[in-house]
């Protein structure tokens, strides 16, 4: 089994996840313009249905016995950074399991792991030097091929959404003729969790995922953090909040806990903008995006950001808005409508889901450690 450092290329291609009894799938082929022309695209969840009902309903799609690409979830594996062993080649993932084996959540002898240079090894900053490495639990990768047996897949590639999403952004940044900049994106899909990462040269340098508040995407973002600005008192100064990340851009998690308030306030617009908890708990997220920033601009700086790009499924736009005024970057959508045809026929719900996999389908070439 290999990680998505490879690829066989394919005219008709199929990218799935399977995670928390959720199916999501692209079916996707290349045009005659060279952009991919999405064929089917949907979520399926289990629900009640016994496994071999559900089987049944997805070949019911047609997505029995096909060759397919399978993106793990965040939530299915770790992905870690480390200082590069000095070790040969061949060595490394034998040296990075001994090396992360009090930082994994399972036992070390219940991992599949692989590890992929951070960067593109041109650059002199510290962290240049080091790997990532993803770690998956052997039952993870275990229930993935089950249902790839079950549907006669063949199952050359898993890849995560991090490398996926590099994809993405590097491919716009590419359209932009930007592809040697600094770039980052930040996807919000499942209302639980945000992924940061940055590329430069098509490689990725820095990933950290934040965890959203609970409601974090029913919140009114804009007029919170404007009702703030308004306030003398409302919120912990910056200085005082906690950061959860290191450089590594392992994943800890984000404390958005605060002192709770049942009272809600208007702006005088007359617009209902939560309590003073939702308040701080948007504030929060936006000091934690903009430490994630700074923190890159101070470890990198030889690649100035050249912009971000986000993605918020149908909130896009106004996240756009909001973060372009609160962290004086340079933000933009990231539209993977430049990228493929046919993704407006898809529910706006569907899209979000399946977004990372459109990243999947843009890897064309084999990476080498």
């Amino acid at each position: 089994m290999r990680w998505p450092w490879k690829r066989k290329s394919s005219q008709d291609q199929l990218v799935v996840s399977w995670s928390a009894q959720t199916f999501a799938f692209v079916r996707a082929s290349v045009g005659a313009a060279g952009l991919f022309e999405i064929q089917q695209m949907g979520v399926e969840r289990q629900g009640a249905d016994s496994l071999p009902d559900f089987v049944h309903r997805l070949q019911a799609l047609g997505l029995k016995g096909r060759e397919v690409q399978v993106m793990l979830q965040p939530e299915q594996y770790q992905l870690l950074q480390i200082d590069a062993p000095a070790v040969a080649p061949e060595e490394l993932r034998s040296a990075a399991r001994y090396q992360i084996r009090e930082m994994v959540q399972s036992h070390i002898d219940d991992i599949t792991l692989d590890v992929m240079r951070v960067g593109d090894g041109k650059q002199k900053e510290k962290g240049a030097g080091a790997l990532f490495v993803v770690a998956a639990t052997n039952a993870v990768v275990r229930e993935v091929l089950d249902l790839g047996d079950a549907l006669h897949w063949s199952v050359p590639v898993i890849d995560i959404q991090e490398t996926a999403q590099r994809n993405l952004q590097s491919a716009l940044a590419a359209r932009d003729g930007k592809a040697d900049r600094a770039n980052a994106a930040l996807v919000l899909i499942d209302g639980h969790q945000a992924v940061l990462t940055i590329s430069a040269n098509e490689e990725l340098f820095y990933t950290r995922r934040l965890e959203l508040p609970e409601g974090f995407m029913a919140m009114t973002w804009s007029q919170v953090t404007e009702a703030n600005s308004a306030s003398d008192d409302v919120f912990t100064p910056v200085g005082e909040y906690v950061p959860d990340y290191s450089v590594g851009g392992a994943a800890y998690g984000t404390d958005y806990s605060a002192n709770p308030s049942t009272t809600g306030k208007s702006n005088d617009a007359g617009i209902g903008v939560g309590s003073q908890g939702d308040r701080d708990r948007v504030q929060r997220f936006v000091v934690e995006v903009q430490r994630s920033l700074d923190l890159w601009d101070r470890s990198w700086s030889s690649l100035p950001l050249a912009g971000l790009r986000v993605y918020a499924g149908e909130r896009t736009v106004e996240l756009v808005e909001w973060l372009s005024r609160e962290t004086g970057q340079v933000v933009s959508a990231l539209d993977a409508e430049a990228l493929f045809t046919g993704l407006q026929a898809v529910p706006v719900a569907d899209q979000a889901v399946c977004l990372p996999l459109l990243g999947v389908l843009l890897r064309t070439e084999s990476r080498k450690l």
